[in-house]
């Protein structure tokens, strides 16, 4: 029997655009419905659009229209959106459809029905951007300032619903104790149970000084508080049509940390008091951090700005889209604040994707046509295999971990043994000699192992795994219920099975063309500030460091210098050591068979998700050091560091790892 997958994304407030932050949350949604419906599994996936509030409402009537019809139009940006960028959801909903109402209005019911709603005055701060209310404490004064929106906050003071919050305190907390994994990461469960620790007052959830909303039931002089209404949608719209029940409940809810608290603490105890046991509330709420752009704020002139399908389209008008989505996943993961710039596309296009993943498919170009007849294996085919097995064990733990990153990084570290097996089988020398079965042994089991990597990107990139099977002479994929896809062990080819030569996947960019990219993409200048930079602050206008210059120290011969082999490294993994708060251990491509494993003493000025890809220089020829409990570092990083400030030394994107420094 299948299991159900159900993910969700937040519904997106319609006062915005679609950019890389709401893409950065949708596609990791897609790629974790396509990687669960290739393992079998009866997988669903629900985006949409939060419509209602006082801030539409007022946004409409500045425009001198109707705020269904605002609705319509935004909405249907985020709609037709979605899917350029490779997205396929199954359902997308919309708060102000008659069905999502009619959902939301008999979760409302059950509720007063067991008695945790009641009327009540409410006054009290209230910031229209956040759609939300503040105490005094958590607002910025003078002035009862919003700390996101800068804007005062307005007092209402109004007629309104309550709901008994207060009465769930206890149950939530035993909820979280008996399910540790419900919000992830740890850091934010642990903000969670303190926050309701601390005590929860009942929340106001009707307006009446506004009417676009969701009429309350038997009241229609209220509409539904926003929250209320938004956060119903996830199971709303699972009820019509009824055969989407069997979803229920979801597995995971994929948010932003900033709407953590309405996830983890709101919606379950509305679900409560709407009578669901705490085995059919959802599994998981997954909080990933914000999402900057080059360094820089995703301020509303940069959203505006930077469209993640018109970058997708400039990058590559066959892949972009699918390289795009790459980036976002690998470049940032999930729990963590993270940048994503034009640099780190071009750099991962030109490495991970083309030197990497598709020069392992040109490298057998040169085979296509031939009739591929497999032979025994010989050692080398055999730690190809294994190396691949690996890969796809390793992966499918990161995708059950919803970690598409964690994932992207073992399935690379696949490709790159796989690299290195082409360079030492040398289909060519086998030629040149006359040993046709070697060459049909060799060739064959590239196209198998590839085959089984086509597999593993499809989640992630699923118009490049298409192109890819097309050259290998396979059908496109086709996730069937019940039916576990996964290579976990190489596929075999079919006897009498041929390759079919094609155009590079990822054709190179030329520097004029980088250079138009990075020009097209980088952030506008007038957005151009660092990251928590004072307003006033300007580059002219900057100090200039006055420290002395370190000590210089004493001269060596030019054959000392010689001694040094310094070459060019491309961090392909990075994890942090466990009670080691200095240490990271990373895994370096410097040009050989297999990445060499660095323990570096970097953790204090980068985390494991800033430094992979980066390409640095590395002292290779130094004695291996041992850390102890099995850590054995094999080469040394280089950095500059000024008034404790540490930065890895950069080396150009054009020179391939194991590049001497000379």
């Amino acid at each position: 029997m299948s299991r159900t997958f159900y993910v969700s994304t937040p519904i997106y407030y319609i006062n915005d655009v679609p950019h890389l932050g709401s893409a950065y949350t949708t596609v990791a949604a897609d790629v974790l419905r396509r990687y669960h419906a290739l393992r079998g599994d009866d997988a669903f996936f629900l985006t949409g659009t939060d419509e209602h509030g006082l801030k539409i409402q007022r946004a409409a009537e500045e425009r001198g229209i109707a705020s269904q019809a605002l609705a319509d139009d935004v909405s249907r940006i985020f709609e037709e959106t979605w899917p350029q960028l490779g997205c396929a959801p199954n359902d997308f909903v919309r708060t102000s459809s008659e069905r999502h109402k009619r959902g939301v209005q008999e979760l409302w019911k059950r509720i007063a029905d067991r008695g945790d709603i009641y009327l009540g005055h409410y006054e009290g701060l209230y910031c229209v951007g956040c759609e939300g209310y503040y105490t005094e404490k958590e607002l910025e004064q003078p002035g009862n300032v919003c700390p996101i929106h800068k804007k005062p906050a307005e007092v209402v003071k109004e007629e309104s619903y309550f709901f008994r919050l207060s009465n769930y305190g206890e149950r939530l907390l035993r909820f979280y104790e008996e399910h540790p994994t419900f919000v992830e990461p740890e850091g934010r469960m642990n903000e969670v149970k303190s926050f309701v620790a601390s005590g929860l007052q009942d929340l106001s959830v009707s307006r009446t000084t506004f009417n676009w909303g969701v009429p309350v039931p038997g009241d229609p002089r209220h509409v539904m508080y926003v929250w209320f209404d938004a956060l119903s949608n996830y199971w709303t719209a699972l009820q019509e049509p009824s055969k989407h029940a069997r979803y229920w409940p979801p597995t995971v809810h994929l948010v932003g940390k900033d709407i953590l608290r309405f996830h983890a603490v709101y919606w379950p105890a509305f679900l409560m008091a709407a009578g669901f046991s705490d085995a059919e509330l959802p599994k998981k709420v997954l909080a990933h951090g914000f999402l900057t752009y080059g360094g820089h704020k995703m301020s509303k002139s940069l959203r505006n700005t930077v469209s993640p399908v018109a970058l997708a389209e400039a990058v590559s008008p066959s892949v972009g889209v699918d390289v795009v989505r790459y980036c976002l996943m690998r470049s940032i993961s999930f729990g963590n604040d993270g940048d994503f710039s034009i640099d780190d596309v071009l750099s991962r296009y030109g490495t991970d994707l083309g030197n990497t993943f598709g020069n392992l498919l040109h490298r057998i170009h040169p085979f296509a046509g031939e009739t591929l007849a497999p032979a025994n294996d010989g050692p080398l085919e055999a730690d190809l295999r294994a190396a691949a097995r690996t890969a796809a064990r390793a992966a499918a733990e990161a995708f059950d971990a919803s970690s598409p990153t964690r994932a992207l990084e073992a399935i690379w570290l696949g490709l790159m043994a796989a690299n290195a097996y082409i360079d030492k089988a040398a289909p060519w020398s086998a030629r040149k000699h006359g040993d046709e079965a070697r060459v049909a042994a060799i060739v064959t089991a590239m196209a198998e192992t590839l085959e089984a990597y086509t597999v593993m990107v499809a989640p992630v990139m699923p118009k490049v795994a298409e192109l890819m099977r097309a050259q290998l002479g396979l059908e496109a994929l086709t996730p069937a219920i019940g039916r576990d896809a996964w290579p976990f062990e190489t596929p075999t080819r079919v006897p009498e099975s041929k390759l079919v030569k094609g155009d590079p996947v990822f054709p190179r960019h030329d520097k004029d063309v980088a250079a138009a990219l990075k020009q097209q993409f980088s952030p506008p200048s007038e957005d151009a500030k660092p990251m928590n930079a004072p307003a006033e602050t300007t580059t002219e206008s900057r100090p200039v460091a006055t420290t002395a210059p370190a000590e210089m120290k004493a001269e060596i011969s030019y054959e000392d210098f010689a001694k040094i082999d310094l070459r060019v490294g491309v961090v392909v993994a990075a994890e942090r050591i466990p009670r080691k708060d200095r240490l990271l251990s990373l895994k370096v491509d410097v040009g050989e068979p297999a990445p060499r494993s660095i323990i570096a003493g970097i953790a204090l000025a980068y985390t494991p998700e800033e430094v992979l890809g980066k390409r640095i220089a590395v002292l290779c020829n130094l004695a291996p050091r041992d850390f102890g409990k099995g850590l054995v570092s094999h080469g040394m990083l280089m950095a500059a560091s000024h008034d404790s400030v540490l930065k890895l030394v950069a080396v150009p994107d054009e020179l391939p790892p194991g590049s001497p420094i000379k």
